[in-house]
């Protein structure tokens, strides 16, 4: 069995997609690449790998079966690209099975174009640019006509990037359209709407210290990427009640514009009819946006050392933090699958096998090393379990950092890892849809223009590595001196740990500890501890 997390290396990989008012949420995990839909790869898969045997020569066990080779190639850019001369870059790719159209716009704009003082107000007006009505029609007739043409539109903007998407039939693309370039170009931010969604916003974040899995995604973050860094910026109750109707106008005009742009479209269209209709889709824009500055990359690593938040929780959860790298990096292949054999790969992988199949500790224990598109995002293992068995578990989970480091991976490891990863990769491209819109993202986010042949070399690179890549990556990446280990459970049971296990918390990350406060939820400002709630006996 393996974890979805282990599927092919990640094709865009961002800061934690976050919506005002929201905790950050973590990382995409693992190097996933795209997403990952299995009905049309499983036919493919099911008609290329039938057995190599007659029908009456059938082997006594499973791994006695041989399969003819898959043949397949992933599309070529230059096959859908096209420049419009309205503005963006398209990727156009017809799609006749059903009569479906999709349009995805994604925009250049994210979390990190807020002025201070108004943090919230991207992911506000990424809400409401589809649910808040447009120029000419109230948000409730918006949506009533969308509903009649059993249309779905969409919209959000995250910490990097914002998108618009619209899905309907075919027949009805040019009224889609035409309600696509108003919501993009002319969208009402309808008062009654802001004053609904800001309410929203503010119960939860009442909700933020109610779950530790919310704890430790935004205490993780802080310890990532540093207190400064503009994604650690999260909104607060007074910076969403300080966000006005002409606060979200101006931030619109001056990041939503085609320059800005770039379009997924597929479907059920006729290549250079479409390609007409979005040319005229952002033809005459009503105003002139502005570029946007380049994304900060100032991050700062904490220093080394164990990071306790009390929470009273029956479990508790622990992540071992290393610095990362970005996807450019030379090492990037030989990383996905060193990870994949160390946490990564569900339970073909080292830590799933020794922390619960072999000591019973914790349901789920897995690793994940995604390469950051703008900046290096981080090594991350990560487990839940009893309040007295964390540091214990712990110790497993760096044990096997260690070993991974010590010595060559088996020749059966690496070749379960390398053919996951290269079996697995026609999912990427398994429907038009993902064609379109993962090309899209390597225009977007600057893999085309700098690695044009990132998919036709994919599975050469994989191929082409060996023991000694994953051993050089391991002792070049997981280095123990630098481990930020941080815990969300009960004190004082977490510190004591098990009778049957001695092992000393602090010691595992350099014998620094340091206890860290609950923040308040609408003002994120740190608690006094002795406000903590007291643990509960362990």
């Amino acid at each position: 069995m393996k974890n979805p997390d282990s599927a092919p290396l990640d094709a865009n990989p961002g800061a934690p997609a976050m919506a005002a008012g929201q905790t950050p949420k973590p990382p995409r995990p693992g190097f996933r690449l795209g997403c990952l839909l299995a009905g049309g790869a499983a036919l493919l898969a099911a008609a290329s790998l039938t057995p190599a045997r007659a029908q009456g020569d059938i082997p006594a066990r499973p791994e006695q079966l041989t399969y003819a080779p898959l043949v397949y190639e992933p599309p070529a850019p230059e096959k859908f690209r096209v420049p419009l001369a309205s503005g963006p870059v398209a990727y156009v790719v017809p799609d006749r099975e059903l009569p479906l159209i999709q349009v995805v716009v994604y925009i250049r704009v994210g979390a990190y174009l807020e002025p201070a003082g108004r943090e919230g107000l991207a992911g506000l007006a990424g809400y409401l640019l589809a649910r808040g009505g447009t120029e000419s029609q109230s948000a409730e007739a918006l949506e009533e006509r969308l509903a009649f043409l059993a249309a779905r539109l969409e919209s959000s903007i995250g910490p990097d990037q914002g998108s618009v998407s619209l899905n309907l039939l075919a027949k009805d693309a040019d009224e889609g359209l035409a309600l696509l370039r108003e919501v993009l170009a002319a969208p009402r931010f309808q008062e009654d709407k802001i004053a609904l969604r800001r309410q929203q916003l503010r119960q939860d974040m009442q909700q933020r210290n109610d779950q530790s899995a919310a704890i430790e995604e935004r205490e993780k973050n802080f310890l990532a990427f540093g207190e400064n860094f503009w994604a650690n910026r999260l909104p607060t109750a007074a910076s969403v009640d300080a966000i006005t109707r002409a606060d979200l106008v101006r931030f619109h005009r001056q990041w939503f514009h085609p320059a800005n742009f770039v379009v997924a479209a597929s479907g059920d269209f006729d290549r250079d009819q479409m390609t007409k209709k979005l040319t005229a889709l952002f033809a005459d824009w009503p105003f002139a946006g502005a570029t946007p500055p380049p994304i900060p990359t100032n991050t700062v690593f904490a220093a080394p050392g164990v990071y306790l938040v009390n929470k009273d929780v029956n479990q508790g959860r622990a992540a071992l933090l290393l610095p990362g790298i970005q996807r450019d990096n030379p090492d990037y292949f030989a990383v996905g699958v060193m990870n994949d054999i160390l946490g990564g790969g569900g339970f073909t992988s080292r830590i799933m096998n020794r922390v619960r199949s072999d000591e019973g500790l914790a349901y789920d224990a897995h690793s994940r090393f995604p390469g950051g598109i703008y900046y290096p995002l981080v090594f991350e293992a990560g487990f839940q379990s009893k309040s007295r068995t964390v540091a214990y578990a712990a110790s497993l989970v760096l044990d096997e950092m260690k070993r991974i480091a010590a010595a060559p991976v088996s020749a059966a490891e690496l070749n379960v890892s390398r053919r996951g990863f290269i079996e697995r990769f026609p999912r990427i491209f398994a429907t038009k849809a993902q064609i379109a819109s993962t090309l899209a993202q390597d225009e977007f986010t600057g893999r085309y223009a700098r690695q044009p042949d990132f998919w036709k070399t994919y599975r050469a690179r994989l191929e082409a590595l060996g023991p000694d890549d994953v051993l050089r990556v391991a002792r070049k990446y997981l280095t123990p001196e630098k481990l930020v280990l941080l815990i969300v459970g009960q004190k004082d049971p977490v510190l004591l740990g098990h009778p049957d296990h001695p092992v000393r918390l602090a010691e595992l990350a350099g014998g620094r500890l340091t206890e860290l406060p609950l923040r308040d939820p609408l003002t994120l400002q740190p608690l006094p501890l002795a406000s903590n709630p007291p643990p509960a006996a362990p």
